[in-house]
C-alpha cells in the first residue's frame, strides 16, 4: 500500500496499511465475510485488515498508545522544503506545487492505527462490508460526519471525490483504476465495484480515499467565480478534518488551526490525537537555511536527513543546555530503495550492462567514510530494512513463482545472490572500474581519446546528474570523477523545485536521485512504481520507465496473494528480478529517524511500534516546559 502526504504530516507509520502479522486476538476480518456468503446479507464491520485479525473491537475507546488526557492547545512549528502554489489535492503532482499541510484539512473513509502492521478503522465511514471474493466493497458513512460549514458528508461527495481523482490525478487514476463503478445505496452508502474478484487489498485501498466536498467545488468563490476542480487554487479549501487553514503566505508558510467542534473529536481513533491548537509549516528553499532557522528558534522540530549535519551541526549552546533535544527513533514500519535512477526511455540506459557498469563506478564505502561519517549502510534490496528483502538464492514458493518467468528474467536470478560492488580501497576501486569498462565494451562502447563513445555512431556518452536540493550536490560531485574515469562526460545540475518537478513529469532527465518507500505489505502501488502501464503516464512514480512483462506478471502475483506467506514469496521474487535488471545504482539507508526539537512538548510514555516519532499526531504542547526554555519569536 502507498504512503500519503497526510500520513507523513501526522507522523504516522509508513506501513499503517500493511497486513497484520500475528496480532493479538481481536475481531476477525475473515469471519464476517464467510457469514455474508452463507446468508446472502451484508455483514458490516468497523475495521479491515488484509490477512489477519484487528486489534481493537467495535466501540473501542481509544488506541493504546495515546494519552487520552493530553492537553489541547499550543503551537508546533515545522519545516517543509520547497514551495507551494496549490491547495487542490485533485491535481497534486500534475499542476502546481501542493501545500502538504492541506492533507490534514481533509479526511479519508478509514484511518490506520500505529500499533498494528495493517489495519484500518472507520473515519468518515462507520462500517464497511465486502463479499468473500473481494469483487466489491460497500462503505456506510457516519450520520454525524460534517464539513466545516456544517453540511453532512454524503455519498455524492464520495463518488465526486473518486471521479475527480481518477480524472485529474494520474497517480490516483492508476491506483484506483480497478474500481470500475461507484454507486449510491442511499444517502450514506456507496458501493464500489471492482473489475475482477480476488484482489484482497482493494477494499482497503478504497478506504484510503480522501473525500472532497462536492457542493463546495461546484459552487463559487468569494468573488463569484465558479470553482474548478481541474485547476490549482490558493483559496482556503473546505474540509471535514480536525484542522483547517487559518492563514498562509503564498509559497512561504501555512498555519492550520484545530477545529474545536470537529465532528469526530470523540471517535476512539481520534482520542488523544490532534492535540495542538495550531500547526505551522514554514517552507524553505534550502535545507541549510532551514537548519539555521531551527537553531534560531524559528521552528520547533526538525527531522535531520544529513549524516554530516547530525555529526557536526548540533553543537550550539541550546543543545548543551538541554533546551534542544536530539533523539533517534527506530524505523520499524517501512523499507526503502533509494538510488541514482536512470531514465530507461533514453537509449543509452537500455542495456543492463551499461546500468550495471555505473554501479561498479560508485564507491559507496569511500563516500560513506568521507562525507557521511560512516553512518550509513548500502542498500541491497528494493525492500531494504524489512523481512521482505530477498537474500541468498530463491527456493521453495519463491522459486516456484520465479519459474513462471524464467525465460524473461536474467539467468543470475536463479544462480547468484545479488550483492553490490564493494570499494573503499584503491585496489578495489581499480578492479571495479576495470569491470565497468568490460561491461561497457560488451555493450558496444569504446574509449576514443579518453572519451567513452558509441562504437557504431561515434557519439560520446554523456550524463547529466540532475537534482533540486543544493545539499545533494556533494553526493553527485563525489560520483562524477569515477564516471569520468570511464570516459563519460558528466555534468551536475541543480535547479529549483518547480523546474525539477516539471522535468520529471515530462521525463526530461538522464539520472536523478529517487526513492521508493515500501510498506510491510506491498500491493497495488507496485504497478505505479514498476508497471508497464505507468511507464509513460505523466506524473507516475515509474520514474525509471520500466516496461518489463516479467515484472508486470510478478506484480500481479504479489497483488493477488492468497495469504501472508504467498505475499512474502512474491515480494522476494519481484525484488530479485528488479535487482538483477540493474535499474538503479543503489545508495544508502539508515534505520532510524534523526530528530531535533526544542523541548516544549510532551508525548506518551510508550510510542507505538510503527509510529516512528509520531509527531505531531499524538504529541502535545507542554506549557511548563515551554515556560522554562522561553521562546525567541
Amino acid at each position: 500500500m502507498t504512503i500519503t502526504r497526510r500520513h507523513l504530516l501526522q507522523g504516522s507509520a509508513c506501513v499503517a496499511l500493511a497486513p497484520a502479522l500475528g496480532m493479538a486476538a481481536g475481531v476477525s476480518a475473515a469471519a464476517p465475510a464467510k457469514a455474508q456468503a452463507a446468508t446472502g446479507e451484508p455483514v458490516w464491520r468497523h475495521a479491515l485488515s488484509l490477512f489477519g485479525d484487528v486489534k481493537y473491537p467495535e466501540g473501542f475507546k481509544r488506541f493504546d498508545y495515546v494519552n487520552p488526557d493530553a492537553p489541547k492547545g499550543g503551537i508546533a512549528r515545522q519545516i517543509l522544503i520547497g514551495t507551494f502554489d496549490n491547495f487542490n489535492l485533485a491535481v497534486a503532482g500534475v499542476k502546481g506545487s501542493l501545500a502538504s499541510a492541506v492533507g490534514l484539512v481533509h479526511e479519508p473513509l478509514m484511518s490506520s492505527s500505529l500499533d498494528e502492521v495493517s489495519t484500518e478503522y472507520g473515519a468518515l465511514a462507520e462500517a464497511v462490508s465486502h463479499p468473500e471474493d473481494f469483487s466489491s466493497v460497500t462503505y456506510r458513512l457516519r450520520a454525524e460526519a460534517k464539513w466545516h460549514d456544517g453540511k453532512p458528508v454524503t455519498a455524492d461527495d464520495v463518488i465526486f471525490s473518486l471521479d475527480s481523482f481518477k480524472k485529474h490525478h494520474p497517480q490516483y487514476s492508476a491506483y484506483y483504476r480497478h474500481v470500475i463503478k461507484a454507486e449510491k445505496n442511499g444517502d450514506r452508502e456507496i458501493k464500489f465495484t471492482f473489475d475482477a474478484p480476488g484482489n484482497r487489498e482493494l477494499p482497503l485501498i478504497v478506504g484510503q480515499l480522501t473525500i472532497l466536498p462536492k457542493h463546495w467545488w461546484e459552487g463559487t468563490d468569494g468573488e463569484g467565480r465558479k470553482r474548478d476542480i481541474s485547476a490549482t487554487t490558493l483559496e482556503k479549501p473546505l474540509g471535514s478534518g480536525a484542522y483547517r487553514i487559518k492563514e498562509f503566505v503564498g509559497g512561504r508558510s501555512v498555519t492550520l488551526e484545530r477545529v474545536k467542534d470537529h465532528w469526530g473529536r470523540n471517535l476512539g481513533a481520534n482520542i488523544g490525537r490532534n492535540n495542538f491548537g495550531e500547526l505551522r509549516y514554514e517552507y524553505f528553499r534550502d535545507s541549510l537555511v532551514a537548519l539555521e532557522a531551527f537553531k534560531g528558534d524559528q521552528v520547533d522540530w526538525r527531522t535531520e536527513n544529513s549524516a554530516k549535519n547530525w555529526a557536526t551541526a548540533y553543537d550550539f549552546p541550546a543543545v548543551a543546555e538541554k533546551r534542544v533535544l536530539l533523539e533517534e527513533f527506530p524505523n520499524r514500519s517501512s523499507g526503502i530503495m533509494q538510488g541514482f535512477a536512470m531514465n530507461l526511455r533514453r537509449d543509452k540506459f537500455r542495456d543492463p550492462r551499461v546500468r550495471r557498469a555505473l554501479n561498479f563506478a560508485f564507491d559507496f564505502e569511500e563516500m560513506n567514510k568521507q562525507i557521511f561519517f560512516g553512518q550509513y549502510k548500502r542498500i541491497s534490496s528494493y525492500f531494504d530494512g524489512t523481512k521482505l528483502a530477498s537474500s541468498g538464492l530463491p527456493q521453495g514458493r519463491e522459486l516456484e513463482i520465479l519459474e513462471t518467468v524464467r525465460a524473461q528474467v536474467p539467468a543470475e536470478v536463479f544462480t547468484t545472490a545479488y550483492i553490490n560492488p564493494v570499494g573503499g580501497s584503491p585496489e578495489a576501486v581499480r578492479g571495479n572500474l576495470r569491470e565497468a569498462l568490460r561491461l561497457l565494451k560488451e555493450a558496444g562502447y569504446e574509449v576514443r581519446d579518453r572519451k567513452l563513445t558509441d562504437g557504431k555512431t561515434g557519439a560520446p556518452f554523456t550524463i547529466e546528474l540532475l537534482g533540486a536540493d543544493p545539499s545533494f550536490e556533494r553526493v553527485m560531485l563525489f560520483f562524477k570523477p569515477s564516471l569520468e574515469r570511464l570516459g563519460i562526460d558528466v555534468s551536475v545540475r541543480t535547479i529549483d523545485p518547480a523546474q525539477y518537478e516539471n522535468r520529471l513529469r515530462t521525463w526530461d532527465f538522464d539520472i536523478v536521485v529517487s526513492s521508493w518507500g515500501q510498506s510491510l505489505s506491498p500491493g497495488n502501488e507496485q504497478r505505479e512504481y514498476w508497471g508497464s502501464q505507468a511507464a509513460d503516464m505523466a506524473g507516475s512514480r515509474n520514474i525509471l520507465g520500466i516496461m518489463n512483462p516479467a515484472i508486470d506478471k510478478l506484480i500481479e502475483r504479489l497483488i493477488f496473494a492468497k495469504d501472508r506467506d504467498d505475499l512474502v514469496a512474491a515480494t522476494w521474487a519481484l525484488d530479485r528480478v528488479l535487482l538483477w535488471n540493474h535499474y538503479v545504482v543503489p545508495q544508502w539507508t539508515y534505520n532510524k529517524v534523526r530528530t531535533a526539537r526544542w523541548d516544549r512538548f510532551g508525548r506518551p510514555a510508550e510510542l507505538p511500534e510503527y509510529g516512528q516519532s509520531a509527531f505531531p499526531g499524538i504529541w502535545w504542547y507542554d506549557a511548563d516546559k515551554a515556560a522554562k526554555i522561553g521562546r525567541r519569536s
